[in-house]
């Protein structure tokens, strides 16, 4: 699409952009960076041809602070988040929006992956390197690596979210033009060769919107009473509800939801729309851990292994007590596998972040939640990315952490203990 037919908010976006960068470092910060990484991708949004997710504005918006101070940063980045809103909802609102932003999600999915990958490889390497300047490369590596989950992680919530939105908004044209064959006034041609094609409005609705329709479990209201003087007195007897039936059980309703949803994956699969299968997917991560083993079971006997593999990823970034319930369910039902599986995906977000979690689950008295999480951690991270865990509260971290290592083996606690006293969390 040429520039001249975007819609005005993207190419004023662009405008933005663009003058934001001429008041940085072309060379340096994140704007250097970003030019070297993808300068095609640059190009694209300064012309206006797409929309930059919101991390890099953001990390822009850093270079920006550096140089010109907080207080103008603060006013900038409200500024660049209300342009960068209008310009997703117009770029959104353009023919094939849906279906791009699938395909984009997708991507972002398997960039999410493989860094997450990518982190473990490099950990794994990290421990074993004896020679310092391919010690301080492979670091290096690992701190990129990070940074590109996190922004994989941050662009896939992005793009769920537009998908979300879009979803809605589509809902409501819907909705809209239902209440138009309905509620709307109706027209009706004029006789007469000299009102031929001339539309007259009825003067009322002919029909009530199925928006105004009363819901199929809502109480029926009474009659309303016969009028006229030969029925003075009388009136027709009230419709009593019928009874309504008892809600399912808990289990019911989560085996009703596993088959809906491996039936709607299944069709969404069949027509190649994988991205709202991914979209599917990341909303059945965040539901009851009791459907995991149930969805296990129900994708697999469906032909849609894949899918299974995808949502245990999803589920490997949800909030700590969230994971811990889902592997404990998948444990409980006899796939441990799985469950160590998500754990050990799980901890590789940020060691100050597993942390925290753990704080938190042992503040509430889920003590047995904080030791598995601190277990995963033990065993995926390396000893000096584990110590790291302990900076939250490295009084109360700190055994727990040695604990974990100690029921893994004598090697792994001599490590951890090195490790801690090199990051000053342990004497």
């Amino acid at each position: 699409m040429a520039v001249e037919q975007l819609p005005g908010r993207v190419r004023r976006f662009a405008g933005y952009l663009t003058d934001l960068l001429t008041l940085l470092d072309q060379e340096g910060g994140w704007c250097g960076v970003f030019r070297q990484r993808d300068p095609d991708g640059m190009r694209a949004c300064l012309d206006g041809r797409e929309v930059p997710p919101w991390d890099v504005v953001e990390a822009l918006l850093q270079d920006f602070a550096g140089r010109y101070g907080a207080p103008a940063a603060t006013t900038e980045t409200d500024r660049a988040r209300a342009l960068h809103a209008a310009a997703l909802t117009a770029y959104d609102s353009l023919p094939g929006a849906r279906d791009a932003l699938g395909d984009r999600l997708d991507v972002m999915l398997r960039e999410q992956r493989y860094a997450a990958d990518r982190q473990v490889e490099l950990g794994r390497l990290l421990t074993s390197a004896t020679d310092r300047e391919a010690a301080d490369t492979l670091r290096l590596d690992l701190a990129w690596a990070r940074d590109d989950h996190a922004r994989a992680t941050a662009r896939c919530a992005e793009i769920r979210a537009r998908m979300t939105e879009l979803d809605r908004r589509t809902e409501a044209v819907r909705r809209g033009k239902a209440g138009a064959e309905g509620a709307g006034p109706r027209g009706r041609r004029r006789g007469g060769a000299r009102f031929a094609g001339v539309v007259e409005e009825d003067a009322a609705p002919a029909s009530v919107a199925p928006d105004h329709l009363p819901s199929p479990l809502a109480v029926p209201a009474a009659k309303r009473a016969p009028r006229g003087a030969r029925f003075a007195g009388t009136a027709e007897t009230v419709e009593r509800p019928a009874p309504r039936p008892e809600p399912p059980t808990a289990v019911e309703a989560d085996r009703t939801a596993a088959g809906r949803l491996v039936e709607a994956l299944t069709r969404l699969r069949a027509e190649g729309r994988g991205g709202e299968a991914h979209a599917l997917l990341a909303e059945a991560a965040r539901g009851s851990a009791a459907r995991f083993p149930l969805l296990a079971a129900r994708l697999e006997q469906a032909g849609l292994g894949a899918d299974w593999t995808t949502l245990l990823w999803e589920t490997a970034s949800l909030p700590a007590e969230n994971l811990v319930a889902a592997a404990d369910a998948l444990a409980a039902a006899g796939r441990g596998a799985d469950g160590e599986r998500i754990l050990r995906q799980g901890v590789v977000r940020p060691a100050a972040e597993i942390g925290a979690a753990v704080l938190a689950l042992v503040a509430e008295g889920r003590h047995r939640e904080g030791r598995a999480l601190l277990d995963a951690c033990v065993r995926a991270r390396t000893p000096e990315e584990a110590a790291r865990s302990a900076e939250p509260a490295p009084p109360v971290l700190v055994p727990l952490l040695l604990a974990a290592a100690r029921g893994i083996s004598d090697e792994r606690h001599r490590d951890l203990v090195h490790a801690l006293r090199v990051a000053g969390f342990a004497s």
